[in-house]
């Protein structure tokens, strides 16, 4: 988040002085002087005397405006410049002015605000210093409803604030002014968050709706992110949630299609080659989903995800062989030959996050079916322990 440089403008004491008093009504002779005095209150009560008698006053509408920006009446300033252009664009630059002049002091409010936020403890400061973000941002989208680094910044306070209803809104105006990563990438992933968590609710309530509304969540994900991706092939965690979103909507053969062209045209892309083996194991083709993490791995040994799914690609494939040759014969010995596959990956995992329960979980498990006893409970006693 940036703070921009005050804009200097010349305020409308100039244009004052070129009008003049010859031709000035009563009030609006008085209001001059008032806000040269600077008693604001005053010229107020002028100036409405001056609209009031005469509808038709640009200048009493312009310096309406300029009196409440002075006040800090952002709402009525724009008003009472709108008012006065509807009329006359004799002061149309000077407007311009006053808006950027207005737009960078609420910007800079918002910013020292949510940086506020983040040293504060108390959650009644930090929502107080959020709060009072997302109305500076929200008024300087009001002064200039073209800039996108203030619908951004109002949407990270949304976002921190947890409230991702009300960050749509400023994520979408992102995505129609300037294409920008951050509305494609957020606005996809709040929509998938809402897709799973209704989700998750239907499968204990039941409730038709729930699911009607997870799947409509789902489609605009994938809409969203598919636009995204046009311009952000690259962007790993935009990938992620479409094919999340794809799997959730059960746009299996979609989401193949899309990934396995992704990968034709990119082969050396680890993120589609990684989405694609997400897709693949999502469908339990464990050989064509096993390839594609190898593949994303010989791009990047060090792509962790890839490197967790291989492993966890491989104990599904092992326990499919084994179901499979129980329900023919109830004797067959155990296949361990995929858990084996599987140990090397998951053990370089855990040096690497040795706070993670479900690897050390994960781990365990594979060292039971090896037989390595021993191992397996000291791995389930790890995780046993990270849990409390």
């Amino acid at each position: 988040m940036y703070r921009t440089k005050l804009l200097i403008v010349a305020l409308f004491l100039v244009g004052i002085a070129v009008t003049g008093f010859e031709c000035a009504s009563t009030e609006l002779t008085s209001a001059r002087l008032y806000i040269q005095q600077k008693n604001y209150p005053k010229a107020l009560d002028a100036l409405h005397q001056e609209v009031t008698k005469n509808p038709k006053s640009y200048e009493g509408f312009y310096l309406l405006g300029y009196v409440n920006g002075e006040l800090g009446h952002y709402d009525e300033m724009i008003t009472d410049f709108d008012k006065s252009l509807a009329i006359s664009n004799e002061y149309e630059k000077s407007i311009k002015d006053s808006k950027r002049y207005y737009w960078a002091q609420a910007y800079n409010k918002g910013v020292d605000y949510f940086q506020k936020a983040g040293k504060v403890s108390s959650k009644d400061s930090v929502k107080l210093n959020y709060d009072r973000s997302a109305h500076e941002f929200k008024m300087a989208t009001k002064l200039e409803p073209d800039s996108v680094a203030a619908y951004q910044n109002l949407a990270f306070v949304y976002i921190n604030q947890r409230e991702l209803d009300s960050a749509i809104a400023p994520l979408k105006k992102i995505v129609e002014q300037k294409h920008g990563l951050d509305g494609y990438r957020y606005l996809g992933e709040i929509y998938y968050e809402k897709a799973a968590k209704l989700d998750t609710k239907y499968r204990s309530s039941k409730d038709a709706q729930d699911s009607v509304q997870a799947q409509d969540y789902y489609k605009k994900a994938i809409d969203v992110l598919q636009e995204g991706r046009k311009y952000f092939p690259h962007n790993s965690e935009m990938l992620g949630y479409l094919s999340n979103s794809y799997i959730g909507a059960h746009q299996i053969q979609t989401a193949l299609n899309a990934f396995k062209a992704g990968v034709k045209e990119d082969p050396g892309n680890k993120y589609y080659r990684y989405n694609y083996g997400v897709v693949l194991l999502n469908n339990d083709n464990f050989p064509k989903a096993a390839e594609q993490f190898e593949k994303a791995l010989e791009i990047d040994s060090t792509y962790e995800n890839a490197m967790y799914n291989l492993a966890v690609t491989y104990v599904k494939w092992g326990t499919k062989i084994n179901k499979d040759a129980q329900e023919k014969d109830e004797k067959a010995p155990l296949n361990k030959t995929k858990y084996e596959q599987a140990l090397p990956y998951l053990e370089h995992l855990v040096k690497m996050r040795d706070d993670n329960v479900s690897l050390w979980d994960l781990l365990g498990k594979v060292y039971a079916v090896l037989g390595q006893q021993q191992k397996a409970q000291d791995a389930f006693n790890k995780a046993d322990a990270l849990r409390k």
